[in-house]
């Protein structure tokens, strides 16, 4: 900008010199106090004032009110940072719901991993491996949400029974259902680096010597003024991290696959049923591909909720889109009446609608379905053909996507 205005008349000369001495006056010392407070949080749910309360919802302790987001006026980046924070206790608070509640038991993965290295985990009932009549697995979608969950923001700003999958685990191990949740987005762990390794990390280049140089020369000249703007922009300059992957576990496609190879396909069950949300769709479909005949074999049914998969992106053969034609069923977020047909580009499962058009509507409607859906779905899943209006398979869906994922 000044630049240009350099560049003009008179006038623009005038305007170039009023504001550098607009820019003089300017007291940098009294802006850096408007400097955001530390990055520093409670790390439990007493500490952050809030409890859920009896009917799942998070309050706080003093006031009785709802979640606050903008807990500190035009301080963004530090709301952002506290509203991580709590979700992260939220995180290890639906784990102990999972074991003290739903009574599922928390098993580590790698099955052989040794002290040292990272580690994951998923859950399962206690009859998960040995139950002989049928499985249920399920799998969120991609993001911040863990284990048990379906959306974070639901579970913080409506309640538990819309965010997390505890409703239906509970009913579906009621209903005589062994029960495994995957935990496809814990593919890696964090760790600070050390000095040594950000200084080898910036040196790496292929870049030509006299090119480096350039480049070096040039952001020598311009680091102090992006140091100061980012001492008031970002005061606290974060730590710098790495992160280490974990073995047969670093993504979601490759977590599935692992899950089914060590656990699933070495279950009793006759019928083994999935759920699968938004990139939990493109995971299952992933493992299809990779475990073809295996997967014909012993799933029954295939319930997916805006599944983000796609057949010709992911190279899925014909005998896998025929199998899933059959098979398989994606309720999406559609302005059409409930359970109405939905076309689709892709050659594979029907798509139908799940009666909202938002995937952000509101959860208060999703909770008319959740009753519903623990029996009549669970009990359609058994059924040779299980399509929308033939025992109410939609229901689970309907539940998902009005809940607002």
């Amino acid at each position: 900008m000044m630049a240009q205005l350099q560049q003009g008349g008179p006038d623009e000369k005038e305007k170039t010199t009023a504001l550098k001495d607009l820019l003089s006056r300017i007291d940098l010392d009294e802006l850096m106090k408007k400097d955001e407070p530390p990055l520093e949080f409670p790390d439990t749910l007493e500490g952050f004032e809030y409890i859920f309360n009896e009917k799942g919802q998070l309050r706080h302790i003093k006031t009785g009110e709802p979640f606050v987001f903008n807990y500190r006026e035009d301080l963004h980046r530090w709301n952002q940072k506290r509203y991580e924070a709590l979700g992260e206790i939220i995180t290890k608070y639906i784990y102990e719901l999972l074991q003290n509640e739903c009574h599922l038991k928390k098993v580590t993965l790698p099955v052989d991993a040794i002290e040292s290295e990272p580690k994951s985990f998923i859950f399962m009932s206690e009859d998960a491996l040995v139950n002989p009549d049928k499985l249920l697995v399920l799998i969120h979608g991609n993001g911040v949400v863990r284990a048990g969950q379906w959306a974070r923001r639901l579970i913080i700003n409506e309640d538990l029974d819309s965010g997390t999958q505890i409703p239906y685990i509970k009913r579906a191990i009621e209903e005589g259902y062994g029960v495994i949740v995957l935990n496809p987005n814990e593919n890696y762990i964090e760790v600070e680096k050390t000095k040594a390794q950000i200084q080898l990390s910036s040196d790496i280049s292929d870049e030509p010597a006299e090119k480096r140089e350039r480049k070096d020369k040039i952001q020598k000249e311009t680091k102090k003024r992006r140091d100061f703007y980012e001492k008031y922009r970002n005061p606290q300059k974060e730590k710098e991290t790495m992160q280490i992957y974990i073995r047969d576990n670093g993504s979601p496609e490759e977590h599935a696959i692992y899950v089914w190879d060590h656990f699933i396909s070495q279950s009793a069950a006759e019928n083994v049923f999935f759920v699968a949300h938004s990139y939990g769709g493109l995971a299952f479909v992933e493992l299809m591909i990779q475990r073809e005949a295996e997967v014909k074999n012993r799933v029954t049914a295939v319930a997916l909720t805006d599944s983000v998969h796609n057949v010709w992106h992911q190279e899925v053969g014909k005998t896998i889109r025929e199998w899933m034609r059959e098979n398989c069923c994606n309720w999406v977020s559609s302005s059409e009446p409930l359970d109405t047909s939905v076309e689709s580009m892709l050659p594979d499962c029907p798509r139908v609608s799940a009666g909202t058009k938002q995937q952000r509507s509101p959860a208060s409607k999703a909770k008319r379905f959740q009753g519903q859906f623990a029996s009549r779905f669970l009990d359609s899943l058994t059924t040779s053909r299980w399509w929308p209006g033939e025992g109410g398979a939609w229901l689970v869906a309907a539940a998902f996507t009005l809940a607002g994922f």
